[in-house]
């Protein structure tokens, strides 16, 4: 069980947009609406990767267009990074949810599915050919940096990474969302930001 199957040959990022879309290298395609590939300039030297798809990508077909989305849009502009000059993916190509009434409510995926996906994610990294990662939250990191790796940790700092480029871990934009408070929520965007700058100060 894999992606490597659906690879095309030549993989460009459209050529590989194109073949994932019926991708079924894990058991994640049969209720998802859709693969949700990444997006952005196939020449960024930044590339963002979260952990997966929720709702509104799941529906729309394109990565952070939900609430999530939102604050990272903010962010990048706080931090002085034009969205139309990164790469947005994600480790995990389709929604993992579960329902509660008529909400469809964010799963984490496990790791055989993160594993399952993770040839396109080394496919994007080597047609884009970024100069950093920037990994969104802990199933990120973990899907790079391996299973070790704590955000809380080493978030800010740039590290190698097994794929062959640097990359910076931090948090994924929706547990900003999550903060119980005003207060905790713009510490929480503050530092998130910082950690965009840090990643625009090293593409430069």
């Amino acid at each position: 069980m894999g992606a490597e199957e659906f690879l095309p040959d030549q993989p460009t990022i459209d050529r590989m947009r194109a073949a994932a879309a019926d991708c079924k290298g894990c058991d994640l395609w049969r209720a998802a609406t859709q693969t949700v590939f990444g997006e952005g300039s196939d020449h960024a030297v930044l590339m963002l990767v979260g952990e997966q798809p929720g709702d509104r990508e799941d529906i729309e077909g394109k990565p952070f267009v939900g609430p999530a989305g939102r604050v990272l849009d903010t962010a990048l502009e706080s931090a002085g990074i034009p969205r139309a000059q990164v790469y947005l993916t994600n480790a995990v190509k389709h929604f993992r949810w579960v329902r509660r009434g008529k909400r469809r409510l964010h799963e984490k995926p496990n790791s055989q599915q993160v594993r399952a996906c993770r040839p396109w994610l080394e496919a994007e990294v080597k047609a884009v050919k970024p100069r950093l990662m920037v990994l969104l939250g802990a199933t990120a990191a973990q899907a790079v940096l391996g299973p070790t790796f704590r955000v809380t940790r080493d978030r800010g700092k740039v590290l190698e990474t097994p794929l062959g480029i640097a990359g910076l871990a931090t948090v994924h934009p929706s547990s900003i969302l999550r903060s119980p408070d005003d207060e905790s929520r713009d510490q929480a965007m503050d530092a998130f930001v910082r950690d965009l700058k840090v990643a625009a100060g090293f593409v430069g």
